[in-house]
């Protein structure tokens, strides 16, 4: 069996639609109205006829049907589909979503290409996770385990005092399209480090966001950790003891603009 993500792991299963006899005035209506939606499938008893894009309604006459506008000849997934073959049709056909269909043919959902970002970003987690377990195990030698969870942002302990304000932006517009890496926090005796992900928590934060996913190293029995010492010497308690630094940019930026230089 593959360890490879599925399509049917990442798409959006509430699929919005219009039917093929809605005109061009009520889909132009619904994509101006909707959040993030500049087209949508064509579908009639959930079987997928078409595709609509906003620029599929320039210069068309208002009362017109969509099915005489519609894209017909369309490209669909399957949900046993890898999101790495979802990738490649997404790139070369130049598409941005694409239909999701069953055996029968049915409607079950829609893939984007944020979906298949959002996929391997989410891959990255596993491995910050398994590095981090082999250090504590090798250097402690504890029992440890890990299991996902969603947290709230005021029960974690920072444990690095600075963030970047430029790097906050680019962390922001990643939440606000569902494209943030889960953090990586410690769970020490019900004591909640956070290991990985200063710069999303404090983004988050900002954008009044009160919890997160996060994958979480429970720790069978507590232990004075190197990192929680040093949150304590530096006063670390709560998100609001991190300096946002906004007079000056994060060092590899600045690196990236020497070399340009």
């Amino acid at each position: 069996m593959s360890g490879r993500p599925k399509v049917k792991e990442y798409m959006t299963r509430e699929v919005q639609t219009v039917a093929p006899t809605d005109t061009v005035a009520d889909v132009a209506r619904r994509i101006k109205e909707s959040e993030g939606h500049n087209g949508f499938p064509v579908a009639q008893s959930r079987k997928v006829e078409g595709f609509v894009t906003a620029s599929d309604l320039l210069l068309v006459d208002d009362e017109a049907p969509i099915f005489t506008v519609m894209t017909e000849d369309i490209i669909v997934a399957h949900p046993e589909m890898d999101v790495i073959d979802a990738a490649r049709v997404i790139l070369r056909s130049g598409i941005q979503k694409l239909p999701v269909v069953d055996d029968a043919d049915n409607l079950v959902g829609i893939i984007s290409n944020t979906d298949v970002v959002r996929s391997q970003i989410e891959r990255a987690t596993p491995e910050k996770v398994g590095k981090l377990m082999r250090t504590l195990e090798q250097i402690h030698g504890i029992s440890l385990r890990q299991e996902p969870r969603v947290v709230e942002l005021d029960d974690l302990t920072p444990t690095q005092g600075r963030v970047y304000a430029d790097e906050l932006e680019g962390r922001q517009y990643e939440l606000e399209r569902g494209l943030a890496e889960p953090l990586v926090v410690i769970d020490n005796g019900g004591d909640l480090l956070l290991a990985d992900g200063h710069h999303r928590v404090m983004a988050a934060h900002q954008l009044g966001i009160e919890e997160m996913d996060a994958s979480v190293i429970v720790l069978d029995e507590p232990v004075e950790l190197g990192m929680q010492r040093t949150a304590e010497k530096e006063g670390l308690s709560s998100l609001e003891d991190i300096e946002i630094a906004d007079y000056g940019r994060h060092p590899l930026i600045e690196t990236t603009h020497r070399l340009q230089e």
